[in-house]
């Protein structure tokens, strides 16, 4: 007949190895990933006419504002599953400057355009953002080449937007279609 504390202890010990386990996972994925506040997004003193200069001078693509708000569980999503992601990062920055703005905030920013607005009127006023996130692209003219409202699926699909950009496909096709075509092409090569 089988011994119940014997079973007590084996699951005992079973489920402390997957509580060790558990711990030790998260270890691994917190040291895997890095703050998006110093790895992903640049710093700024809110002149995006000055911003676009040092974009050109470095060799970037262009500029990235993400219009984020402190409550958002979708912007705290992103920043904690997608923007944390060294590969993202390493990606992103090589490719543009990136900028946070506050949809509710107060502090003045010079659009692209030269005029000084409030981030909250920025947000609103120039680029209609009435949810968050939104991934807003410009070129190094301070036009709007893409947008992107919501948290992408995950990093992959964050990823495939960076490179609709880069590769500037958003010439010739919307998002969701490239999105599909590049679906298509890893399926056929399988």
């Amino acid at each position: 007949m089988p011994n119940p504390r014997r079973g007590a202890r084996a699951l005992l010990a079973a489920l402390l190895g997957l509580l060790v386990l558990g711990a030790g996972l998260e270890r691994i994925e917190a040291a895997a990933s890095r703050d998006p506040g110093q790895y992903f997004f640049d710093q700024t003193f809110g002149d995006f006419t000055e911003e676009l200069a040092l974009a050109r001078d470095e060799g970037k693509q262009g500029i990235l504002l993400m219009f984020e708000m402190d409550e958002c569980p979708f912007c705290h999503r992103m920043k904690t599953t997608v923007l944390n992601q060294p590969g993202v990062q390493d990606y992103f920055k090589e490719h543009f400057l990136i900028f946070p703005v506050d949809v509710e905030g107060d502090i003045e920013v010079t659009t692209f355009s030269g005029e000084t607005k409030a981030q909250k009127d920025f947000a609103l006023q120039d680029h209609r953002v009435r949810a968050t996130p939104v991934f807003a692209f410009f070129d190094l003219d301070g036009n709007l080449v893409a947008r992107y409202t919501g948290a992408t699926r995950d990093a992959e699909e964050f990823m495939l937007l960076g490179r609709y950009v880069v590769d500037e496909a958003y010439k010739e096709t919307t998002f969701t279609k490239y999105k599909r075509a590049q679906a298509d092409d890893r399926q056929a090569a399988r």
